[in-house]
């Protein structure tokens, strides 16, 4: 058993019928002649060739002794020449689930098999197989690159001058003057690029909208989506798209940045710069920047706001800031710095899922009882004291906080500085909010159990389909539903 156990760890049954072969031929001996020799028939010989029939202890010896080899010839884990080694890897991928996915025939491989073919058939095989990988990222791939785009976009102050140019000139090209981008000035923004905006109550359940490009219809749903996700943002997100020639993406850090695009894109054309600077300059010089003014003069969501004050607020304002959205639980869903704040990460530096400290104002905010407006609070940490401006939201039946803050010495320019709230956190210092008094440690350790909430992050695996995270079916569904012009 010890000696069968060590034939499976040195090669497979494929491979050793493989190296059989490969010998027997190179000595010149027939499957009937070789077959004669160690005693088995030419058929039972073929099958244990072709890897379909394991061989014998005393088989395996004898054939070593007739060919002339060493049975650790026989036993060698690797294929004996190229050839076999592309027979090798071909045969283990048409017993793989995704190759039967595919539904392709079987397609057999024979000696009369070009070499160049069956490299084509494996190289083909494996471009698919690494594809599939991709679009399917872990947890861990997922914050490994989020984490790279966000340690990019502090490079560059969060602003991307480039989309702020596109977006500037198809606002100016819609007419807008002043104000809130309309729903309707956004309708004229899609006919200028050849889309007519539908309204839908039947969209795949994993997407936000969809684009037809055969027949020039951009679906929307009826009313807007919890979280924050207006109509008039999803509708110039699909624009971005098509505006920034955006490719199917291959790779989960090409989704990745291709969403912080299409996002930053609407962001820019619902609060377009030149008029959001304008606006912002002059808070600044009241020294009364808020961002619930800033979203209040947009019409836009606490968040978009937030976000687009750190697109521009180092760029023309010459402020350091950092920005924080954070689940009830304290776990970081969205994370941005450029002031020296340090962010809770983990050991690949990833922030997301990331336990706040519990004395910051991202945490502070859920205990007030009155939450319309902003909460400010200064915060004492090892880097520094900062000024906080925090508001609660509320998405699908969860709060959240979102967070703007400054250093000290920034949050003259801020409306709230004279807030009289102030905490001290020393995280990640265990001893600041992790790590339980001893004394009650003591009293109750081995004293209760609890059970805990199920997580569900945003940055979890994403279905596998041409668009990660938008199941395949549902949308070639929804566009043959919506094909013929009637079924609107």
């Amino acid at each position: 058993m010890r000696f069968l156990r060590y034939c499976e760890e040195m090669a497979s049954l494929d491979v050793l019928g493989q190296r059989i072969r490969h010998y027997r031929t190179d000595r010149g001996f027939t499957l009937d002649e070789l077959g004669e020799k160690v005693g088995v028939t030419a058929s039972q010989l073929s099958l244990v060739e072709n890897g379909k029939r394991e061989a014998k202890v005393s088989l395996l010896n004898s054939l070593a002794e007739h060919l002339d080899v060493e049975l650790t010839d026989l036993l060698d884990s690797s294929p004996p020449s190229k050839r076999a080694a592309l027979e090798h890897e071909w045969r283990h991928a048409t017993e793989q689930p995704l190759y039967r996915s595919l539904g392709l025939p079987d397609t057999k491989i024979s000696r009369s098999t070009p070499d160049e073919m069956l490299e084509t058939l494996t190289g083909l095989y494996d471009e698919i197989h690494r594809r599939e990988e991709q679009a399917l990222a872990t947890p861990e791939e997922a914050r490994r690159a989020n984490t790279e785009l966000r340690l990019r976009m502090r490079e560059k102050n969060n602003y991307l001058p480039e989309l702020e140019e596109i977006a500037e000139k198809l606002v100016a090209d819609s007419g807008h003057g002043q104000g809130a981008i309309t729903h309707r000035e956004v309708a004229l923004m899609a006919e200028s690029l050849g889309f007519h905006i539908v309204h839908v109550n039947d969209l795949p359940r994993t997407a936000r909208s969809v684009t037809d490009l055969e027949n020039g219809r951009l679906y929307l749903p009826p009313a807007s989506i919890p979280g924050g996700h207006g109509l008039r943002s999803m509708a110039l997100q699909a624009m971005a798209h098509l505006l920034l020639k955006h490719p199917v993406p291959q790779t989960y850090e090409e989704f990745l940045q291709q969403r912080l695009e299409i996002n930053y894109f609407a962001a820019a054309c619902l609060m377009p710069r030149t008029s959001a600077v304008a606006f912002l300059q002059e808070a600044k010089k009241d020294r009364n920047i808020a961002v619930e003014d800033f979203r209040d003069a947009f019409g836009v969501t606490h968040e978009a706001a937030s976000l687009r004050f750190t697109n521009l607020a180092t760029e023309f304002l010459d402020i350091r800031l950092h920005f924080l959205r954070v689940g009830d639980d304290g776990a970081v869903y969205k994370a941005y710095e450029n002031d020296g704040l340090r962010l809770p990460t983990d050991v690949t530096g990833a922030t997301e899922g990331q336990i706040v400290c519990r004395h910051w104002s991202a945490r502070e905010a859920f205990t007030r009882t009155n939450r319309t407006t902003e909460y400010y609070q200064y915060t004492d940490t090892p880097e520094g004291t900062f000024w906080e401006s925090t508001q609660i939201g509320t998405a699908e039946g969860a709060e959240f906080s979102i967070t703007v803050g400054v250093a000290f010495d920034d949050a003259k320019w801020f409306r709230g500085r004279e807030t009289t709230e102030r905490t001290h956190s020393s995280c990640p210092d265990l001893d600041c909010c992790r790590r339980p008094d001893e004394h009650m440690r003591g009293k109750w350790a081995g004293k209760a159990w609890t059970s805990a909430r199920l997580q569900a992050h945003a940055l979890s695996p994403l279905h596998g389909g041409l668009f990660p995270g938008v199941s395949d079916v549902e949308l070639f569904e929804f566009l043959e539903r919506h094909e013929a012009p009637d079924a609107e």
